[in-house]
């Protein structure tokens, strides 16, 4: 049974974008705030219906979160 009840074709239009996202703005970032971290995400069933920009902000929100973090 395909995973999410999606195919082939649009798991890996999630994993493409993904990928871009992290390429272009994510681990520059990261590099630039001096960090070296491993990233590994997991998209979730509602990935599939969000736009290219709803991923890229709540990724970037995510990662936000995570590098200011005091703990």
């Amino acid at each position: 049974m395909p995973k999410h009840g999606r195919g082939t074709v649009d798991r890996n239009r999630i994993k493409r974008r993904l990928r871009e996202i992290g390429r272009r703005a994510i681990l520059p970032a990261l590099t630039e705030q001096g960090l070296a971290l491993d990233v590994l995400v997991r998209a979730r069933r509602e990935a599939y219906a969000a736009t290219f920009e709803t991923l890229d902000g709540e990724f970037r929100r995510a990662v936000e979160a995570l590098c200011s973090d005091d703990s």
